[in-house]
């Protein structure tokens, strides 16, 4: 009982001073519930995306009972939950088969609503743009969690449809706005905002059924113009007779009739496997995903919300144990040891650790709550429900309690050690740093590093990350060192940073922690923003582009469409931002017109540019002693040879001009300008004088290249094919060119590029095809809707195709949000170390005053502080973040490597790329906004009192 009731003093002396010091006690309670607050948003928001069965049922079917599909296989044995089935025969249906009308598959007195889409092409506020229209009956209750209506009114005619609220955005419509739908000129008034709650982010427009495809059918049927429509399968959406359900003995017989059925009451009680035919004959291969790798993501993110505490909290506790130190004295004179010094600190852990987890669970809760519909929309898809589970919550609040007590452990122990006429006279005493941790922080240091990639080299994901933790352990080492480094080097600045720079290197048990909180931070976002990085430049290597980037072509493929051209021109000039004069493009073929005659297979004939064999002109990856070479090869090597000339085109290549596979074109030297990016005079002059130019020179050989022609020409042909009776007949013709430099043998889905009197002299057919345009910038929603309208007016046979880069966006996004979250944890630690050097310093900064110095020294005294703390923990952070982004970087190189062995085409490219827009804002930026923002909200006037002590 003794114990207890020394803890009982202990926690009431921890609560009074805890009362008694708010703005301190705030700043660690804060400390310890923001960790907790994220983490318990974090687990609330991840179990109530997780959806139940029960509600996934309720998005694939609403309230209905049932959903009903004809895979038109006949009749079928299904599993259970409708997610496997296979055919009862062998013997398929036949192709004339007329489909399953699923109505007869229903249970006796069940009712249905259909479900169909159709690819459409519709008018919006800015031009015309694709669109899914689904008919299906919105305002049914069966809809209802399906499909929910956001604002306006369910569609109650032919003329009426709703839509989704991405849709409305994407287009620049809204309720009451008129829509038409293109090819059958079908008018509507949208009257509604609908969204599917498990794809918030879907484009989708909803009508009646009969409102959409059997009028277009109507008008195809009677205007041979207007192209059907390409109509999806027929689903059913079935409730039961009386509520009473579809039962697992309706889902077998509507099997045998050849529907597949997912029934809502057979899914959450389903029957034993001896009742199932499809579980007895093949088993209900069901896959479960593992949470292995995202309970693995947890336990790192606690680990490193608990590691951030400690580290910042800590100097709090030992702030709050030096301010105390006179209570802590009067405790000893009055018979108390060792263990009630530390019994009085570690209580305040614990009242404010406790404190801390009980605010930040509840915060958590509460900000869930208020941000559900954005963590809705940024998630794309709506909670089931709020789901809390109450021993989840225990946990996380458990570990702020326990980190509390933590982050007091070491206050305690200084605490305690202190002696009592110390703690009387309030002299701190002289402590010398330890010259063994630095020491063994290098050695460390230097260990986790080897270890770190040595696991690269390996392939060891577990040695890496455990050479990274080591890595940092031993830079943490390190950083008191560092930290009495920073005051040597204020001799030579002016008054407040020298101060600041001293304060720092003089109260290290204070900066270090706060220094090292920034670094975890801070190593963890370089390390992800470095990976992210890199891994973006091997993508951006092995992705194979459609077009040039920043490039746009406008083409043809008939007479009709080639009338066109001019218009289609006008609206790209008028509607994107090209820049320059556009280069026109002519297609190059060898038989029939393959603007008529492309459906039949060859029916235009080919055209092949015929690759010499020897050195260099075949790839030695694809050749047979290609796995011997690429055993012998870096990967660096290898990147090369995969770009080289020789081996640019045994990857899969795209015929973006439409030439027959051969990538041959007619043009002339504003093509090379324009689209190549070729500025050679020499090339432009040969393609006048009528010599091509070829791009790859792996297919030249003594200057010439070789074109085998196949000039087939179809019965439908009846023009040509009496010029050209008999079969089929090859030509093989040497053409003398001019070579452009092996940079441009990868210009996307172009090879040569022939003047039309070339082609004509070896008797090639040539059409215009288009023009190519250089744009400033890729085209906006908008810009492409209103250019696809203005060729749509004119007749629809153009079209446009237009070039991208890299998926910059996302990768920004991902930095963006990297470098805030450092960059916020580095402003709260710096703020936080500031705050604590004001409290710790006060009766330094009172003496300030007293001797004269300027009121603006307070501000900026503060100021530095800050940015001192800042500065070095972004710097050390930085060098930690490399060690693990480069070893997983190993990871890949070496896995890459072993593919590329096996497969000597695969790509083995893995660059290191530091992302220098991140690195540069977290490392100039942010410490100059913490300064900035320490000495403005640092008041400059002091109230001079007297000092105790």
């Amino acid at each position: 009982m003794k114990i207890f009731t020394g803890w009982r003093a202990a926690l009431r002396i921890a609560r009074r001073d805890a009362m008694r010091a708010k703005g301190r006690s705030a700043l660690v309670v804060a400390m310890i519930a923001i960790p907790v607050l994220g983490v318990t948003a974090l687990d609330v928001t991840y179990r109530s995306v997780e959806l139940t069965p029960a509600e996934q049922l309720m998005t694939q079917m609403g309230s209905a009972d049932a959903l009903f599909s004809d895979p038109g296989t006949g009749p079928t044995e299904q599993s259970a939950n409708g997610d496997n089935y296979s055919p009862v025969s062998d013997i398929p249906l036949p192709e004339d088969a007329p489909p399953l009308d699923l109505r007869t598959a229903f249970p006796q007195g069940a009712r249905g609503i259909s479900i169909q889409t159709v690819p459409a092409s519709v008018t919006t506020r800015y031009g015309v743009a694709d669109a899914e229209i689904f008919e299906f009956r919105t305002s049914d209750r069966m809809a209802r969690g399906k499909l929910d209506l956001v604002d306006g009114a369910f569609p109650k005619g032919a003329g009426e449809m709703v839509a989704t609220e991405p849709f409305l955005k994407l287009s620049g419509l809204h309720i009451g706005s008129p829509i038409t739908l293109r090819g059958p000129e079908q008018k509507y008034t949208i009257t509604g905002t609908v969204e599917q709650p498990e794809n918030l982010k879907a484009r989708a427009l909803y009508a009646d059924p009969g409102a959409v495809i059997a009028p277009w059918k109507a008008t195809a049927a009677q205007d041979k113009k207007v192209l059907p429509p390409n109509a999806g399968p027929l689903t059913w959406l079935v409730k039961g007779k009386d509520g009473q359900g579809v039962s697992w003995p309706d889902v077998m017989a509507a099997n045998k009739k050849g529907a597949v059925v997912v029934s809502r009451q057979v899914v959450l009680d389903p029957p034993p496997d001896s009742e199932v035919p499809f579980a007895r004959k093949l088993g209900d291969n069901t896959t479960r995903s593992s949470s292995t790798e995202l309970s693995a993501a947890l336990v790192t993110v606690v680990s490193m919300a608990v590691l951030e505490i400690v580290l910042l909290a800590g100097p709090a506790f030992a702030v709050g144990a030096r301010r105390s130190r006179r209570q802590l004295g009067l405790v000893g004179t009055c018979g108390g040891d060792r263990r009630h010094v530390r019994a009085v600190v570690l209580s305040g852990g614990l009242v404010l650790g406790g404190a801390g987890a009980v605010v930040g669970v509840v915060a958590g809760l509460v900000l869930t709550m208020v941000f559900r519909p954005l963590i809705e929309n940024q998630a794309g898809q709506r909670f089931g429900s709020l789901a809390l589970y109450p021993k989840e919550l225990l946990a996380i609040a458990a570990i702020g309690l326990v980190t509390g007590l933590l982050a007091a452990f070491v206050p305690a122990v200084v605490a305690s050690r202190q002696s009592v006429l110390e703690s009387l006279t309030g002299r701190r005493g002289v402590r010398r740093s330890s010259r063994v941790l630095p020491i063994v922080g290098v050695c460390v240091l230097a260990l986790g590093v080897v270890i770190a990639v040595l696991g690269g080299t390996s392939g060891s994901s577990g040695q890496v990350a455990a050479g990274s933790v080591i890595a940092e352990l031993g830079l943490l080492g390190c950083i008191p060192v560092i930290v009495g480094l920073l005051g040597r080097l204020g001799r030579r600045f002016p008054l407040s940073p020298r101060m600041a720079l001293r304060d720092a290197a003089r109260n290290r048990g204070r900066t270090a922690p706060a220094v090292a909180a920034v670094m975890a931070a801070v190593a963890g976002s370089v390390a992800i923003a470095t990976y992210v990085s890199s891994s973006a430049a091997g993508s951006d290597f092995d992705r194979t582009p459609m077009l040039s980037e920043n490039s746009v072509v406008v083409s043809s493929l008939d007479a009709k469409g080639t009338e066109q051209l001019p218009l289609a021109r006008a609206a790209v000039e008028r509607n994107m931002t090209p820049t320059g004069r556009p280069a026109g493009i002519t297609r190059v073929w060898a038989g029939s017109d393959c603007n008529v005659y492309y459906e039949e297979e060859n029916g235009c004939g080919t055209l092949e540019l015929v690759k010499p064999t020897g050195k260099g002109h075949s790839c030695p990856l694809n050749t047979k002693g290609a796995k011997e070479l690429a055993e012998r090869m870096s990967g660096e090597e290898h990147r090369s040879m995969m770009h080289s000339p020789e081996c640019v085109d045994e990857r899969f290549t795209l015929d973006t001009f439409s030439s027959g596979g051969s990538n041959i074109v007619v043009g002339d030297a504003s093509l090379l300008k324009t689209y190549v990016k070729l500025d050679d005079p020499a090339a432009a002059k040969a393609l006048d004088a009528g010599t091509p130019v070829l791009l790859n020179r792996a297919y030249a050989k003594d200057g010439q290249v070789t074109i085998k022609a196949t000039h087939r020409y179809s019965d439908k042909d009846k023009k040509n094919r009496a010029l050209h009776p008999g079969p089929a007949r090859t030509t093989t013709d040497r053409l003398k060119v001019y070579v452009a430099d092996a940079e441009y043998a990868g210009t996307p889905g172009l090879r040569m590029i022939m003047p039309a009197k070339s082609a004509q002299r070896i008797g090639l057919h040539t059409s215009v095809y288009g023009s190519v345009y250089n744009v400033s910038r890729p085209p906006t929603d908008a810009e492409t809707q209103r250019t696809d309208a203005a060729i749509q007016q004119a007749g629809g046979d153009v079209y446009i195709q237009v070039g991208s880069g890299s998926d910059e966006q996302r990768q920004s996004t991902m930095l963006l949000v990297l470098t805030l979250f450092a960059g916020v944890v580095t402003l709260g630690a710096a703020a936080i170390t500031t705050g604590l050097s004001k409290a710790d310093a006060e009766a330094d900064l009172t003496t300030l005053s007293a001797v004269g110095a300027p009121p603006r020294v307070r501000r900026t005294l503060s100021g530095f502080q800050c940015l001192v703390v800042a500065l070095t923990g972004v710097l050390l952070g930085t060098a930690a973040g490399l060690v693990p982004a480069v070893a997983l970087r190993l990871i890949d190189l070496h896995k890459a490597v072993e593919e590329m062995r096996l497969r000597p085409m695969e790509s083995a490219y893995t660059p290191i790329v530091l992302p220098w827009a991140t690195l540069g804002l977290l490392a100039v930026v942010v410490p100059l906004l913490a300064g900035l923002l320490a000495a403005v909200f640092t008041r400059s006037r002091l109230t001079l009192s007297r000092r105790v002590g």
